[in-house]
């Protein structure tokens, strides 16, 4: 988001525009309150956790509801961009974006001593990040400064899966999904912008697109909570929920190096480990 932000005061915009499930808006609001941005974000109406809608607003952003899910607002959130030439679209179709979330696989090269892993698994929502990430990983090898690429693994949960659908079935394109729904709201997107940079991302690397059902995410939130001292909130958990159905059907080694992405603190999406 640092690098979305920067690029909107190069080009002059005096204000920056999400749509989003909680995480984005957090961060956008954040960076663009310390840039001097105005920050508007598109929430889909009672469908957003309380601890990331509260950090959007004590860093002044303005907050409307759309009624309908996340895809609806990421549609009304792009059309106000195209209408407003001051506003700048945060969202991860911004390619700024990508080159931000990119350099998350530089620094687990750099934190792994120089190396790459085996593995590599990503929670899968509107796709941005394991899109980027993917593309982290093959430029240092083209650079010729790493050897290998990992495989890449994306996770989904089962009532919003239309990517690991597409996957499963070997289709080239991805049918969007009307009324995704799972507790892992970070993840709850039926319509994803980026579908076509998993899908390369998954095939090239010969990695995977995994379903995990709500269950084995809570599971995995539990797990790191009582064996890591980590609190994941639930989609951050989905990339060991992954992980460990992968150990059980095989698709990993024991003796594979594997890294999670974990993508947000518990604290912002509590509803699932309260129930």
């Amino acid at each position: 988001m640092t690098v979305v932000i920067t690029r909107a005061v190069e080009i002059g915009s005096k204000s920056v525009l999400c749509a989003s499930t909680g995480n984005t808006s957090a961060s956008m609001a954040t960076y663009a309150a310390k840039a001097g941005l105005k920050a508007q974000v598109l929430i889909p109406k009672g469908k957003i956790a309380k601890g990331k809608l509260l950090q959007a607003i004590v860093h002044g952003a303005k907050i409307t509801d759309v009624d309908g899910n996340f895809d609806k607002a990421l549609e009304k959130a792009r059309g106000i961009a195209e209408k407003k030439n001051s506003v700048y679209l945060a969202n991860s179709i911004n390619p700024y974006r990508i080159e931000g979330q990119k350099t998350v696989a530089f620094e687990i090269w750099e934190q792994l001593g120089r190396k790459i892993p085996d593995c590599v698994f990503v929670p899968v929502g509107n796709a941005g990040n394991i899109s980027a990430i993917w593309k982290g990983f093959k430029e240092p090898t083209r650079l010729k400064i790493a050897s290998k690429t990992p495989r890449m693994i994306g996770v989904q949960a089962s009532g919003a899966a239309p990517i690991a659908t597409a996957y499963a079935t070997g289709a080239e394109g991805v049918i969007f999904w009307k009324h995704p729904e799972t507790s892992a709201s970070a993840i709850r997107i039926g319509a994803p912008a980026r579908w076509k940079g998993a899908l390369a991302a998954v095939r090239e690397s010969k990695g995977a697109m995994l379903v995990v059902t709500d269950g084995d995410i809570v599971c995995a939130q539990r797990l790191l909570a009582d064996h890591e001292g980590i609190f994941a909130e639930p989609a951050s958990a989905a990339s060991v929920a992954g992980l460990i159905k992968s150990r059980k059907s095989r698709l990993v080694g024991a003796d594979n190096q594997v890294v999670c992405i974990i993508t947000g603190h518990g604290l912002k999406d509590q509803k699932a480990v309260v129930s």
